[in-house]
């Protein structure tokens, strides 16, 4: 497809969305609605299959994504991360969460899920685990149950969690969109009851200091600079073999810049390219629709109908328990489950969103951005780059026994 046609295709569809979800005060959220467009226009035939590549977007997604996650970093103070222990723990439940419902829902239905190994796929149990994994991850989890299946010849439970990825959003997107504007409406209200402080004012001295040389305070500069920073976060996943994920180490390494005053807050806020970068990334979110064949839908239908909805209860479930029991509402507790559906950057998008939406003044929507964002960011990280990971490792090796 011809990659100017590509692009304006792309940033019209992007452009329809956040008009939607700026008329429905994000109860359509931008994210979902695109999702939708493209999904439809994919299956349909009206979107070629190379439409989000050729827009060059893509690959630009590929590169900055690491930029992104560092500057996410300084955006979030260090005390700011200490403090979010209590949603690390949430989102930890979450995975365990999903994986019990999972295995409830292959003890109750296995006899109707379960073949021969020669229909590609041979129990219950591998969809259990193979569900586990991409609904609690990201790329990673399903690429660790993808190895696994095929190991074993069960091309199946292959291409399930590939299906799972591509459709999560459009499970995800939305009920977040709904929870948390319920969220963010509560902290409204307690922020004009005087029980919610706004962000301090930002000194614009403190915010500007930079131990940086002035050269590497511009445009040019700053990428320069933070695109080091994302080659040694990237050093670091490949000597340790990934056990270190190169995006958890950009946001560690955003966070301590941060601190110790290399990097001012939202280093890349104010740069020329900084727009550009966010919606390259967002386009991230929708590659994997391009992928979904219909025939695929059509034969794995049962089992991604029971993945999502005993998953879903799974987060709900576990997610509003572990948060009622460390003293987050509801609404946020079950806001950051459902984070392990699809991470960075539905997780700042929604809560961006959330924040217009419910707010009136800017004051307003600066208090309510500032409590629910660190705890999405974070959300996603505990969920998706690292328990996910971690538990999806574990029981791989259990597909095909």
């Amino acid at each position: 497809m011809n990659p100017i046609v590509a692009f304006v295709v792309v940033m019209a569809v992007w452009t329809v969305s956040e008009f939607v979800a700026r008329k429905t005060k994000s109860l359509l959220s931008s994210l979902f609605v695109a999702s939708l467009i493209f999904l439809v226009g994919f299956l349909s035939g009206i979107f070629p299959e190379d439409l989000l590549a050729s827009s060059s977007l893509l690959a630009l997604a590929g590169v900055v994504v690491g930029f992104i996650i560092v500057h996410l970093g300084t955006v979030i103070s260090l005390d700011d991360f200490k403090k979010q222990w209590k949603t690390f723990l949430i989102g930890f439940s979450t995975v365990i969460g999903i994986g019990i419902a999972l295995w409830v829902a292959g003890l109750i239905f296995g006899g109707r899920i379960s073949g021969a190994a020669e229909d590609g796929y041979a129990q219950a149990l591998d969809f259990v685990v193979a569900g586990t994994g991409a609904l609690s991850g990201g790329t990673i989890s399903v690429i660790i149950v993808q190895e696994a299946a095929l190991g074993v010849a069960l091309t199946s439970i292959a291409v399930f969690p590939v299906l799972i990825a591509a459709l999560q959003g459009l499970v995800g997107f939305p009920l977040t969109s709904l929870i948390l504007r319920k969220e963010a409406a509560r902290l409204r209200d307690e922020y004009r009851a005087g029980n919610l402080e706004a962000p301090a004012a930002p000194d614009e001295q403190a915010a500007s200091a930079s131990l940086l040389p002035a050269a590497f305070q511009n445009t040019p500069g700053t990428l320069f600079v933070v695109g080091l920073v994302v080659l040694a976060a990237l050093g670091i996943n490949n000597l340790t073999d990934g056990v270190l994920n190169t995006f958890v180490v950009a946001l560690i390494f955003g966070i301590a810049l941060r601190a110790f005053k290399v990097f001012k807050p939202s280093v890349l806020a104010g740069i020329d390219a900084f727009g550009l970068m966010m919606l390259a990334i967002m386009i991230l979110v929708f590659g994997p629709l391009a992928t979904v064949e219909p025939a695929d839908v059509k034969a794995l239908a049962f089992p991604l109908f029971l993945a999502f909805v005993f998953g879903v209860a799974g987060i709900v479930g576990f997610s509003a328990l572990v948060g009622k029991l460390v003293g987050y509402s509801i609404p946020m507790s079950v806001a950051i489950g459902l984070t392990s559906l699809y991470g960075f950057p539905g997780t700042m998008i929604l809560s961006q969103e959330a924040a217009k939406g419910a707010g009136e003044t800017p004051e307003e929507v600066a208090a309510i951005e500032n409590s629910i964002l660190p705890k999405m960011i974070v959300a996603g990280f505990s969920t998706v780059t690292i328990t996910s990971v971690i538990v999806t490792s574990i029981i791989a090796g259990r597909i095909g026994n």
